[in-house]
């Protein structure tokens, strides 16, 4: 059985006191939580605050983006050994917002992945495709292309420090959401494509998370899906009672 994922990612979202009150507010509501990993992403500047809060709970912290060289030049870059070090356990990849507005490209992607799992961390790896490609029936096709490219040549062992979150870039921020049947379909395509580059035994322990406009009212109906076994949570996340809803969606 595949261990459910509930991911928050705050993007650029809350000060350290927001953080700490945030937390404060969560613990409580999830501490009694069994069924499911829960995962937060809080900007760079809080994770320290979000590590602290969180010493001693169920919940894991998560950077949002990452360099994938472990020092060296790179104004404004961080590597994964800081990570680390700050106390994170999960690196969010590829978000299609670094992929739209910072030019991150599938290669990337793959040295980032690499550089998270070389590093021992856990890489929540993004994939989707945007509403042009969606409509010119090519989100098949989009997708596909962004696990081969930026995940084909892993090895069969990296995968069990990959969770991959398909996210169609048209259901972010927008409140448009893709239904279960639309989800679905995209889950059991990017596990097949997993299962023709590996083994299917480790295809099938693959974990698949849901990205866009979830929120408590829809994701009881996603995680029904077979191939859907978690979310990436985006506006949702930032209050801790609708994402505390989301976590308890059984």
């Amino acid at each position: 059985m595949r261990r459910p994922i509930i991911a928050g990612n705050w993007k650029m979202f809350k000060t350290r006191p927001e953080t700490s009150a945030f937390f404060t507010a969560l613990i409580p509501l999830v501490r009694d939580v069994q069924h499911c990993d829960i995962v937060v992403a809080p900007p760079f500047t809080a994770l320290s605050t979000a590590v602290d809060q969180t010493e001693g709970t169920r919940v894991a912290i998560s950077a949002q983006n990452v360099h994938w060289e472990d020092q060296g030049a790179f104004t404004g870059e961080v590597s994964v050994r800081m990570l680390s070090d700050a106390g994170c356990t999960y690196v969010i990849v590829g978000h299609s917002e670094r992929r739209q507005y910072f030019g991150e490209t599938d290669d990337w992607v793959e040295k980032k992945t690499r550089a998270v799992v070389k590093g021992g961390l856990k890489a929540i790896v993004c994939v989707g495709e945007t509403l042009s490609e969606r409509d010119a029936g090519q989100a098949l096709d989009v997708v596909r292309r962004q696990v081969r490219s930026g995940l084909g040549r892993l090895t069969g062992p990296d995968l069990s420090h990959i969770i991959v979150a398909y996210e169609p870039v048209w259901a972010i921020g927008t409140g448009r959401t893709a239904t279960p049947e639309i989800a679905a379909e995209m889950h059991a395509e990017i596990r097949k494509t997993f299962a023709e580059i590996y083994k299917a035994a480790a295809a099938d322990a693959l974990r698949i998370l849901y990205g866009g406009s979830v929120k408590p009212d829809n994701i009881s109906t996603l995680m029904k899906k077979e191939d859907i076994d978690g979310a990436l949570v985006g506006g949702a996340s930032l209050d801790p009672a609708s994402f505390a809803a989301i976590i308890k969606y059984i």
